[in-house]
């Protein structure tokens, strides 16, 4: 009998100054998702994006890939992240994929499994919690998407630069994950997985919830390297040389509910 496999992917931050990235997205979209039921990339498909009424040539093959899959009868689900946050749905259906809500609940493999980009998850990171209330300000946005395409660019060069200054000046603890607000989610959804990206640190995270563990899956950006995570009816692999922690889970080993 046939496994049904799932893959996950985020943070890829795809640009057109990086075409061999672009291709390296193409081949593994072409090799890796062979006989896969469905692909989910969690956010920051792209570095920036300007709107759906702008985008740039290079991408136009690997929307040509996303097709091929849809053809294929794959199922491609899309979330946006902290870079990619206008991305809208008349992308996700020239791409033929679905537009995933931030955060969303899956049935994967019988468990039921919370999906997010990851940078809620940060609160701890106080000036980017309230940039990001800003950002996905729907009226804002709105305005934002009715400027002309210099004035868009300018804008999102100004915040990536600011972005990169403050970078360097807080510390790796303020932008990881608050354990705090993952057991809130966790709790609050009622789960007992968590897939997200955002921090760039690849690992599976067990998480003792007091009655029930739970686990919290960290996908790693494709800076140099592919990561993505691999999930059908025997376990659910990490695949990702920078986890140092542990990198899979048997989907039949039993939770404490």
């Amino acid at each position: 009998m046939s496994l049904m496999t799932t893959l996950f992917i985020s943070d890829l931050h795809l640009s057109p100054e990086n075409p061999e990235l672009i291709q390296l997205t193409i081949e593994f979209l072409k090799t890796e998702t062979k006989g896969i039921e469905a692909l989910y990339i969690l956010g920051d498909l792209f570095n920036t994006w300007l709107g759906d009424d702008i985008v740039p040539s290079e991408y136009e093959p690997l929307i040509t890939q996303l097709q091929q899959l849809h053809q294929s009868g794959i199922k491609t689900y899309l979330m946006v992240g902290n870079r990619d946050f206008m991305l809208g749905k008349e992308f996700a259906g020239r791409a033929a994929c679905t537009l995933l809500n931030d955060p969303v609940v899956i049935r994967l493999n019988g468990i039921d499994t919370l999906l997010m980009h990851g940078d809620s998850l940060c609160t701890d990171d106080v000036s980017y919690q309230r940039y990001r209330r800003w950002i996905r300000n729907k009226f804002l946005q709105w305005c934002f998407l009715h400027l002309p395409a210099s004035y868009r660019q300018r804008i999102s060069d100004k915040i990536k630069q600011k972005s990169r200054d403050q970078k360097q000046s807080k510390s790796a603890m303020i932008m990881d994950v608050n354990p705090t607000e993952v057991n809130r989610v966790i709790t609050s959804f009622g789960v007992t997985r968590l897939i997200h990206g955002h921090t760039h640190r690849p690992a599976i995270h067990n998480i003792n919830m007091g009655s029930k563990e739970a686990h919290r899956v960290v996908l790693g950006d494709w800076d140099g390297t592919i990561s993505y995570l691999r999930c059908d009816d025997q376990q659910l692999q990490l695949v990702d040389h920078r986890a140092s922690q542990q990198s899979s889970i048997l989907m039949n080993r039993p939770l404490i509910q």
